[in-house]
């Protein structure tokens, strides 16, 4: 009977920061003594892990390179690559050029640096300002390793290249994230030559609906030309504006046989395939036109090893890893679970205590509240699950002691989320009671608070010195009157948010500061829809790249799926501002009229993300979605001209950081 090449391999989610080389490598020693007790031979973790993805501009330092080889050498140095092959991401310097790239280690030893072929320069990728492409084609350059490798090894230099690993019993050899998704990926072409594993360690961050594009190259990929796909990727937020959603994944000829999670609290997490190698030739075999166009392939650069990758101790399939259906969440739970992680991580490695939020009642700053209660839901979950991280974590945000958890996700917001009602005599007691019953619900610290006496305060400023008292349009007053007066309720509630923001734990004794999160949804930051320095202009925004659209949805499944039940009536209220004055105790002023448009013609696809800082197009688009040319009736509301009731320039809006949803430069603030 022959010998079956049975393969276990690993791959990982790890929650990385920038800049943090000790706890990084701590993360990857962790994963690397997961993957071992999982019987894995081979160990795949994301795209840069030992520095962090988002060092930026610290890539240009010495530094950064220098450290990353001090973590290489001790993986080699303390044993943690004896008989597992380990591939890391980190930068180095080769030739004087600093590139992007993978290291395999294996028993103490380098056996290949594989520089990034393609970077991603687009959207909010910025690789090539940091990094250069290896443009040598297939074939490796003898690279001399730095001093502190040498003294902790023995060993000199190292190949460096685009080459595959020869095992002696399988092929391997890796693309890097941003290659996956070029028009020529480099897997096909590896996949003719005969490579049997592919693996790619990525720095993949979250958009909505991206986890079908991902999975569909990788399952499409290998479904014509064969092979086994192994993706690694961060998850979690390392320091910046994005969040890094996971989703570690094993396909095999076109089918997915592992999936790891997309959103989670947790730093570390081991997704464990075991797959045969013969189903990869049986494959390729059977189709002819493979086999053509296999033929004529080059062979690739070959860096041999004297090692078995596959596990000599495996002879029968049952231990497989089959073929399973990919989990893919709806849109709704993308909001309820990524911005919560998002919030997770900024809030733990902040050093701030809490979060506080203005709580209007409307559907944004509601939305907002919804995904901190999400977030409390996750955080408590993984408590109780054991994972010790998140304990440590809500022992030194929360106060908890030792072996005190969380006796509900309510009872943890007590803790760290405080909302507030900032009212003045234009708001109605529809959204104050609202405000209200949602904090009750997620379980918030909140108050109710108003603010005609600062207010007024400040129209009685403005009027002392110039004599001039300005009044709204309904009043009498004109366009301008009418906007100052709005704009003044707006900032002030900002002042007010940090203020209580500051000073809120210390009334409570309990120390730090919180962060004030903000609630301007992308279809009023891209059209220019808010107050400068207002409540938008908070400390950090998770909804930031999220369209009116999708909110309404997510809260109709959140009132639901969360147990918040007064979403329900909140998404079917009509968004407003409340900064003009009521009509016998009614709601007057609505977002839509302010706009001249209505959120559903606002941007959903391409045009408002891509293009979205080119005005004729945005134009044409709204022309095009809101007139049927076919027919008499209007589709929507009608717009004549492209609207410019604008408060503010969407380019010159001082937008704190949001967690961007789609890829928009206009949102690269």
């Amino acid at each position: 009977m022959s010998q079956q090449r049975i393969a276990t391999l690993a791959t990982c989610n790890l929650g990385q920061w920038a800049m943090d080389f000790t706890g990084n490598l701590d993360r990857i020693i962790k994963s690397i003594d997961q993957a071992r007790a999982g019987g894995a031979r081979y160990r795949l973790g994301p795209e840069l892990e030992i520095s962090g993805y988002g060092c930026e501009d610290h890539f240009s330092e010495n530094d950064t390179v220098e450290h990353s080889w001090e973590c290489v050498a001790r993986l080699l140095a303390e044993g943690h690559t004896a008989g597992l092959v380990v591939d890391v991401g980190a930068p180095v310097v080769h030739r004087g050029v600093r590139y992007n790239c993978r290291l395999f280690l294996l028993d103490g030893r380098v056996l290949l640096i594989r520089p990034k072929l393609h970077l991603a320069g687009d959207g909010n990728y910025r690789e090539p300002r940091y990094f250069s492409t290896w443009k040598r084609g297939a074939g490796v350059e003898e690279h001399t390793l730095p001093g502190v490798v040498r003294a902790a090894t023995g060993q000199r230099t190292c190949p460096f290249g685009h080459a595959a690993l020869a095992f002696s019993d399988a092929v391997l050899a890796s693309e890097s994230c941003e290659e996956l998704f070029t028009p020529r990926a480099p897997h096909i072409d590896l996949a003719l030559a005969g490579v049997e594993i592919i693996t790619n360690g990525s720095g993949s961050h979250h958009q909505m609906r991206k986890l079908h594009t991902r999975l569909d190259l990788m399952m499409s990929g290998t479904a014509k030309a064969g092979g086994v796909y192994l993706y690694a990727n961060q998850q979690g937020c390392d320091g910046g504006r994005l969040y890094y959603d996971g989703c570690a994944a094993a396909v095999v000829n076109g089918a997915l046989v592992a999936q790891g999670a997309q959103f989670s609290v947790r730093e570390v997490e081991v997704v464990l395939a075991t797959v045969d190698l013969d189903e990869v030739v049986g494959h390729r075999g059977a189709v002819a036109s493979l086999r053509e166009q296999a033929s004529a392939a080059p062979p690739p650069a070959l860096v041999p090893v004297d090692w078995a990758l596959c596990d000599p101790r495996v002879h029968s399939t049952a231990a497989l890893s089959l073929p399973r259906a990919p989990r893919y969440l709806a849109v709704e739970e993308e909001i309820a679970y990524g911005p919560a992680a998002w919030l997770w991580d900024y809030l733990r490695r902040s050093g701030a205590t809490g979060f506080m939020l203005p709580l209007s009642g409307g559907a944004d700053s509601s939305a907002t509240a919804a995904i901190v209660g999400s977030m409390c839901r996750m955080v408590c979950e993984a408590a109780a699950a054991g994972d010790a991280d998140v304990v440590r974590d809500l022992q030194r945000i929360a106060k908890y002691g030792d072996g005190e958890l969380p006796g509900s996700p309510q009872e943890l917001a007590g803790r760290i989320f405080l909302t507030m009602y900032l009212g003045t005599e234009n708001s109605s007691e529809t959204t104050r009671g609202r405000a209200a019953a949602l904090a009750a619900e997620v379980g918030s610290r909140h108050l109710a608070i108003n603010m005609d006496a600062p207010v007024k305060a400040m129209v009685a400023l403005f009027a002392a010195v110039t004599g001039f008292v300005p009044r709204f349009k309904v009043q009498g007053g004109s366009v301008q009157e009418n906007i100052a007066l709005q704009n003044i309720q707006a900032r002030l509630r900002m002042v007010v948010s940090f203020l209580f923001a500051q000073l809120w734990p210390w009334v409570g004794g309990q120390g730090g500061y919180y962060l004030v999160l903000g609630s301007a949804n992308v279809d009023e930051a891209l059209r220019g829809y808010l107050t400068k320095y207002d409540c938008s202009s908070a400390d950090i925004n998770p909804i930031g790249g999220i369209s009116k659209t999708d909110l309404k949805r997510f809260l109709g499944w959140a009132a639901e799926h969360l147990g918040f039940p007064s979403l329900a009536g909140i998404s079917a209220a009509l968004p407003t501002a409340e900064l003009e004055p009521l009509r016998d105790g009614e709601i007057a002023q609505t977002d839509e009229a302010d706009m001249g448009m209505t959120y559903e013609v606002w941007p959903e696809e391409p045009w408002a993300t891509a293009r979205c800082c080119r005005a004729a197009v945005v134009e044409e688009s709204l022309h095009e979605r809101t007139w049927d040319t076919s027919c008499q009736t209007p589709v929507s509301n009608p717009i004549p001209t492209c609207p410019t009731r604008v408060r503010t320039c969407p380019r010159r809006l001082p937008l704190p950081p949001n967690l961007p949803h789609r890829s928009c430069p206009c949102l690269a603030t």
